[in-house]
C-alpha cells in the first residue's frame, strides 16, 4: 500500500517556495503533467493508493482530473475520488483511491471540523464483517476538528478486525487525539515513526498508514519522493488474510 500527499502535482523544494510559487497552487502552470508522471511510475508499483490533495479537475491541473490521470497511467483498473475542497473558484482538493482489486462499494463521508471541507473515503474488499476497509483521510490542522473527525472516523471503524486508516493526519501519533482513536478501535500504532514533513528534510510523521491488529506487515514502513511535492510517500507491504478479499 502507498498513501500519498501529492500537492495536486505542484513543486516545493523549500519553506521559501510556499510563497515564491503561490502561483502554481492557483495556476496551471509548471510542471504538474511530469510530476504525475513521476508519482503514477512509484503508484503503479503498489495494489492499493490513497492519495490526499488530488485536484479533481479545476483550473490549476488544467481541468485534469489527476486521481484518473493516475490511475490511467499506473495501470489500475479501479479509482475514485471524493472533491472536499474549493480555493477561490480555480482550484480544488480531493482525497482519491487507486487500486488493482475490484472493492465491493466505496462511499465518502464529510467530516466535522470548525472549518468544512475534509473528508473520509472508504472502500470495502471482500464480502461479509470480516472484509478488508480501506480508509483514506485528510485531517485538519487544529486539534480540536482533529479530534472529532478522529472520533468519527472510529465509529466507522469500529471492532473491525480488517481495516487500514491512511493519510496525511497533520500530527504524530502521539498527540491525545490520536490515542483516542487507537482505544476506540482495533487500529495499532505504527511499530516506527517514519518523517514525511517537509519533504525536502523530514522531520514530522504526520502521514501514516494505521492497521487493525487483524492484519499483519511484510516490512516497516519506508518514505520516498512523491515528485516534488511538500510531502514524501508512505509504503507498507501487508499481509491480508484471503478471507478478507473474498
Amino acid at each position: 500500500m502507498l498513501s500519498a500527499n501529492i500537492q495536486a502535482g505542484s513543486s516545493t523544494r523549500g519553506y521559501h517556495d510556499y510563497v515564491a510559487r503561490s502561483w502554481s497552487h492557483v495556476l496551471p502552470a509548471g510542471n504538474k503533467r511530469g510530476s504525475l508522471d513521476t508519482i503514477a511510475q512509484l503508484a503503479g508499483q503498489y495494489d492499493i493508493v490513497g492519495l490526499n490533495e488530488s485536484d479533481p479537475g479545476s483550473l490549476r491541473s488544467g481541468f485534469t482530473n489527476q486521481t484518473h490521470y493516475l490511475a490511467q497511467r499506473g495501470g489500475f483498473d479501479y479509482w475514485s475520488h471524493q472533491p472536499n475542497r474549493r480555493v477561490g473558484g480555480v482550484a480544488s482538493s480531493a482525497n482519491g483511491l487507486l487500486s488493482k482489486l475490484e472493492p465491493r462499494e466505496v462511499i465518502d463521508h464529510s467530516l466535522p471540523g470548525r472549518i468544512s471541507g475534509r473528508g473520509v473515503l472508504m472502500a470495502r474488499f471482500g464480502d461479509g464483517d470480516d472484509g478488508l476497509v480501506v480508509a483514506v483521510a485528510h485531517l485538519s490542522l487544529g486539534a480540536a476538528s482533529r479530534a472529532s473527525q478522529l472520533g468519527f472516523i472510529a465509529e466507522l471503524l469500529g471492532d473491525h478486525p480488517h481495516a487500514v486508516l491512511m493519510g496525511d493526519f497533520n500530527c504524530a501519533v502521539e498527540r491525545p487525539e490520536m490515542q483516542a482513536l487507537f482505544r476506540s478501535t482495533r487500529l495499532q500504532p505504527p511499530t516506527c515513526m517514519v518523517p514525511t514533513f517537509p519533504s525536502w528534510r523530514p522531520q514530522r510523521a504526520i502521514d501514516h498508514i494505521l492497521i487493525s491488529d487483524g492484519l499483519a506487515c511484510s516490512s516497516d514502513a519506508c518514505a520516498m519522493p512523491a515528485a516534488m511535492s511538500d510531502h514524501l510517500a508512505l509504503s507498507l507491504e501487508l499481509d491480508v488474510p484471503e478471507e478478507a478479499l473474498t
